[in-house]
């Protein structure tokens, strides 16, 4: 049987669970060498260490966005040409993002690296932290662009149908950062230089070793045209602007939060960038969870069976409840262990104790939203999920993350920030009821239903797609 036969046929919620524990391997790998060297630099014993790791890890989340999005710009037009059978085409589009990935994030990396110190300073960082953040961000920024090609190249090969090859080159480069670590860290005795370095291996051992099997086996890329060159923009964009929109709200809602966080100091940092370094790990099968259940929504959407939409749908979001309940069960269980292993003291482990408990229950919601984001990408209205992303970290945690900070100090910033995910939630449950409507054929619906603009550009993304 068929990928697409097996979605349009039998049990939707065995393909929930299936693609999502599938699609969270390779995430794992990057998000545990992360929790690794959180580790690692918290045996140096030094809370501006941690502090620095949080301040870099925020402002490189922005590029990591923009190259997510670039990546499901290569996946999707890579995906779309060798399903119409078209090979050359779909090098074509490879090489093409390639480029425009390439020149975007160089240029994005530059314009950071020039501003720097003043932007972490924007962030709360001072004296020795600041120094520290910006040695790491130094050494760890201009290997951004490989990690960009890499993610691109994994895009590539997932569209091929190639997942184990791409699951190999994500779980090499966090391999190669593993080992690296400690080496670097203690035995060359480097410290946070030598994490940083770790990282920036482990960018170039990624692109490798995705790019050698789209050499290799696929028949590498295509030859660059400048005519051809510029036809492919318009698609490329198409796709590549919301994605990048959508993706780059989340780093500028944690921007605000490090940057609240910081009045309470340096232990109040340390404690937030340790919890965002547990996040991932614990809910990586909802991180997942978007990408895998949006090809059983579209190829169902595709076949016009919006009964098995709706049911996928559902049977996602019950899935992100019962996966939530238990990740929160196992953190209560662990929150001494992974205290002691950060070697945690005073308010950043109390911050972590508040976040291992019943608290954590909230992030059920963004896994909402992640589901909801999904089904709008594959529904022909990505600019919703653009809309629910930004509103999420703007609306969703200005001003819970402010008062939380007013009335409840440290502990209030992280209230704050998991409690205006509901709302977001809420939302994006409401549209997607409403684009459901309309996809089984009622009148167009939802908040922006009659805004014109929204509605060429909606039409412009389905026409290209």
């Amino acid at each position: 049987m068929t990928a697409q036969a097996k979605f349009l046929e039998g049990s939707l919620m065995r393909h929930v669970v299936g693609m999502s524990l599938a699609g969270s391997v390779g995430l794992l790998a990057i998000f545990l060498v992360d929790l690794v060297d959180m580790v690692f630099i918290a045996m140096l014993g030094q809370p501006e260490l941690a502090a620095a790791v949080g301040y870099a890890a925020t402002l490189q989340f922005f590029v990591t966005s923009a190259s997510i999005g670039l990546a499901i710009t290569a996946g999707a037009l890579v995906a779309r040409s060798l399903g119409a059978g078209d090979e050359p085409t779909a090098r074509r589009y490879a090489t093409h993002v390639l480029i425009v990935a390439f020149g975007l994030i160089v240029t994005l990396v530059a314009v950071v690296l020039w501003f720097v110190t003043p932007l972490v300073t924007v962030l709360g960082a001072r004296g020795e932290t600041l120094g520290l953040t910006v040695i790491f961000l130094t050494i760890t920024l201009p290997a951004a662009p490989m990690m960009t090609m890499g993610m691109i190249g994994g895009a590539i090969l997932r569209s091929h149908g190639d997942a184990r090859r791409s699951t190999v080159a994500t779980v090499s480069g966090g391999a190669v950062n593993a080992v690296l670590d400690p080496i670097f860290i203690f035995g060359l005795d480097m410290g946070l230089s030598g994490a940083a370095w770790a990282s920036a291996i482990s960018r170039a051992v990624l692109m490798v070793v995705a790019f050698w099997p789209l050499i290799t086996t696929y028949g590498g890329f295509g030859r660059v045209r400048a005519r051809a060159f510029l036809a492919d923009m318009r698609a490329i964009f198409a796709i590549a602007a919301p994605a990048m929109l959508a993706n780059s709200a989340t780093p500028v809602g944690n921007a605000y939060v490090i940057a609240t966080a910081a009045g309470f100091g340096e232990a109040a940092v340390a404690g937030m960038a340790v919890i965002g370094r547990v996040v991932p790990v614990a809910f990586a099968v909802v991180f997942a969870l978007s990408g895998a259940v949006g090809p059983i929504l579209g190829q169902n959407f595709g076949a016009r069976r919006i009964d098995r939409v709706r049911d996928a749908y559902r049977d996602a979001l019950i899935f992100v409840g019962v996966y939530t309940v238990l990740i929160v069960g196992l953190l209560w269980t662990l929150r001494w262990p992974l205290a002691g292993l950060f070697e945690l003291d005073g308010l950043a482990r109390d911050l972590l104790f508040l976040f291992a408990g019943p608290l954590s229950l909230l992030w059920f919601f963004n896994g909402v939203i992640f589901v909801g984001n999904a089904a709008f990408n594959n529904l022909a209205h990505p600019f919703y999920a653009t809309w629910i992303n930004w509103g999420r970290n703007t609306i969703g945690i200005f001003p819970f993350v402010w008062l939380g900070g007013q009335l409840f100090g440290a502990k209030g910033v992280l209230v704050g920030q998991l409690t205006g995910g509901v709302l977001a939630a809420l939302v994006s449950l409401w549209l997607v009821e409403r684009v459901m409507k309309e996809a089984a054929g009622g009148p167009p619906s939802g908040p922006f239903a009659h805004w014109e603009l929204h509605r060429k550009m909606v039409q412009l993304f389905a026409n290209r797609h």
